[in-house]
């Protein structure tokens, strides 16, 4: 092989390594969309968009401006966790969802790979619920289906699927891993009881005698004489 066929052939990989490491970018398919702004500038703060494009096969259910302002105010390393609980390690595009072959099937998303995950935190739930609608969740014990599919908002078989859903998927055990301490409870006082005060007969062996009536007082009492009369 001459040298001009080896810089043809180099060149040619070159080109084909590049289009398969580069096949989308979830940044400019999003920035299609004005009512993905929010989900699409998280995904730009927390580097999952970096993560997102350098897979092969990728499926993101978007959550629009308005749905996604439940979780507006968490720490940013918390909103990378639960956007990459939205971000799933295979191509389903509407079509593939709702032919799936059982009524509820498990998926692993970004989050699982992370190796940073517990009690299946990184996995999701999507089921086939009231004749055809497709509901997510987390797939941790006890946790619901929390979001609905809308429709598709972009997609390049098979590479990328971008699938709007209503509400974000937030599993519990990320959610609770923020919230402060709760402060132990100090046990309630105990009221002391005052001594019962001893019946007045138990002081004395003197017999208690019964006082007199007013009127009896006021008839017994000594006259006394005045200058200008008398007076009791």
């Amino acid at each position: 092989m001459n040298s001009k066929a080896s810089c043809l052939l180099s060149f040619a990989l070159f080109l084909l390594f590049s289009s398969a490491t580069s096949a989308f970018n979830i940044t400019k398919l999003l920035g299609r969309h004005p009512n993905f702004s929010s989900f699409n500038d998280y995904l730009t703060q927390t580097q999952l968009s970096q993560q997102i494009n350098s897979r092969n096969t990728i499926t993101v259910l978007a959550i629009d401006n308005k749905a996604i302002a439940s979780i507006y105010g968490k720490p940013l390393d918390m909103i990378k966790k639960i956007l990459s609980v939205h971000v799933v390690l295979d191509y389903f595009d509407v079509q593939k969802l709702t032919m799936l072959p059982r009524k509820t099937t498990i998926l692993s998303t970004l989050f699982q790979s992370s190796g940073a995950t517990a009690n299946q935190e990184g996995l999701l739930n999507v089921s086939l619920v009231n004749e055809g609608e497709i509901a997510f969740g987390s797939a941790v014990k006890g946790s619901i289906l929390t979001a609905k599919l809308v429709s598709s908002v972009a997609a390049q078989p098979y590479n990328i699927s971008v699938l709007q859903i209503t509400a974000p998927i937030v599993p519990p055990s990320i959610d609770q891993a923020a919230l402060p301490p709760k402060a132990a409870k100090s046990p309630a006082a105990v009221p002391k009881k005052s001594p019962a005060t001893p019946p007045t007969q138990a002081l004395s062996s003197t017999p208690a005698v019964e006082a007199p009536m007013p009127s009896q007082v006021a008839a017994d009492a000594p006259v006394v004489h005045s200058r200008q009369g008398l007076y009791r």
